[in-house]
């Protein structure tokens, strides 16, 4: 397997894939952002394509949260993106607004980060058997920070929407094909081939009316940057709170960021950590 964190496969000029390759449970950190920032840019550039499938390497994780053992600075010190905002949300932003089509496709947990960028993504499609979705994060003291509370609602609503942030509990792709979280949930062994034919039937069709028909629907249904950016600010606020820093060291010695229990069924994990 390589060692590349972001892998970018084109399987046509019309058809790219990238897959999350950071073993062992695919947290995304800064170490993931330059090379992903390329692939964003360079699906905002090229002229052909026409549809781009995420998927991941790692058995059992599409991707999960944010590296808290990295230094605070590795991300801070990261320049803002063309759109104002910080890296994070900067690439999730240009990549629901470029002028193809993504897709995500789900098998193993898809939480924080990477429920994150599922929701940027024009559409998403999980494995019924394997696939989690999620944010855990107030139950660690953490204010989510890519804009799920921006997106949720516009998807499922708000009580709904409400439920799966407060509750930070883990949702199996049955209940969140039922929720709206996801476009459909399939029995894992037809998921590639659904993705597959799918996304190979989207790019044998003209380019300009497949961005046009994007455009005006991401009018009506994308949220504005004060939104997405509004977010982050706080999450990052949120993560320096002393009782967040006892919460995640908690989490750590635990086993947050190794592989086990804890990150295999972190929505119930951080149900336990109580008022500590």
């Amino acid at each position: 397997m390589s060692n590349k964190l972001v892998l970018l496969t084109k399987e046509s000029p019309v058809y790219w894939r990238v897959t999350f390759n950071n073993p062992p449970v695919n947290i995304f950190g800064p170490k993931m952002i330059p090379p992903f920032n390329e692939i964003i840019s360079a699906i905002e550039l090229d002229k052909e394509l026409k549809v781009i499938v995420f998927d991941s390497a790692i058995e059992g994780f599409f991707m999960t949260h944010y590296d808290f053992l990295a230094k605070p600075e590795e991300t801070t010190s990261l320049p803002l993106g063309p759109t104002g905002l910080l890296p994070w949300p900067d690439m999730l932003v240009r990549l629901s607004r470029a002028p193809v089509v993504s897709i995500a496709k789900i098998r193993g947990r898809a939480t924080g980060c990477g429920s994150e960028l599922a929701l940027a993504c024009d559409m998403r499609f999980a494995s019924r058997e394997k696939a989690i979705m999620g944010h855990f994060e107030v139950g660690a003291g953490i204010v989510p920070g890519g804009a799920p509370m921006a997106r949720l609602p516009r998807l499922m609503g708000r009580g709904r929407a409400l439920e799966v942030l407060l509750g930070a509990d883990d949702i199996p792709g049955d209940l969140a094909e039922r929720y709206g979280y996801v476009n459909r949930s399939f029995p894992d062994a037809e998921l590639d081939e659904f993705v597959d034919s799918l996304a190979k039937r989207i790019a044998s069709f003209d380019r300009q009316a497949i961005s046009d028909t994007k455009r005006f629907t991401d009018v009506a249904s994308l949220p504005s940057d004060y939104e997405v950016g509004a977010e982050m600010n706080v999450c990052y606020e949120s993560i320096g709170r002393p009782s967040t820093q006892k919460r995640i060291k908690t989490l750590l010695e635990r086993g947050l960021h190794q592989s086990g229990d804890v990150e295999t069924r972190l929505g119930y994990h951080v149900g336990q950590l109580g008022n500590i």
